[in-house]
């Protein structure tokens, strides 16, 4: 997949002010509003980082970072539809990840469920909605990462 196929599938992209001024595109994953009243863009910065693959060669990629800020120093994009972005820290949008893991027999799990912002998803994934992760909670072959909890968030 090209970059520009990538950028397109993720997303809405707003436009972030960063504190020394500069300009940065970031994913909008969530607004959250503090107790004093003020608003907040969770958001995911694709910062470089290096890649090493099993072989020990490595290279420069970019990773997705979490980071959070001010309403005032996030803008929206023209054309970007932000409406599927959740607010108030509800969990309606994909926050959840399912990552597939490699199984060494017919007995382990394919997949491990993971929260967002889990540091224990590693390698091949994808982002799930709250409906669907409550869906997989139940399925044979979908192991809870016992780091993040998953489980504690979606069986309330």
């Amino acid at each position: 997949m090209d970059a520009e196929e990538w950028r397109s599938k993720a997303g809405p992209w707003a436009r972030a002010v960063l504190p020394d001024g500069q300009e940065l595109d970031v994913i909008a994953t969530g607004w959250t509003r503090s107790t004093d009243g003020q608003w907040w863009l969770e958001a995911e910065a694709i910062l470089p980082t290096r890649f090493e693959d099993t072989e020990g060669r490595s290279r420069p990629t970019g990773a997705p970072t979490a980071i959070t800020l001010a309403a005032d120093q996030a803008t929206p994009i023209p054309g970007k539809d932000y409406n599927t972005v959740p607010r108030d820290g509800a969990i309606a949008g994909r926050q959840w990840v399912l990552e597939k893991l490699h199984q060494y027999t017919d007995d382990d799990p394919a997949r491990r469920l993971h929260r967002r912002d889990c540091w224990q998803a590693k390698g091949e994934h994808a982002r799930v909605t709250t409906e669907d992760a409550i869906g997989l909670l139940a399925q044979q072959g979908v192991d809870i990462c016992d780091v993040c909890r998953p489980d504690r968030a979606l069986r309330r």
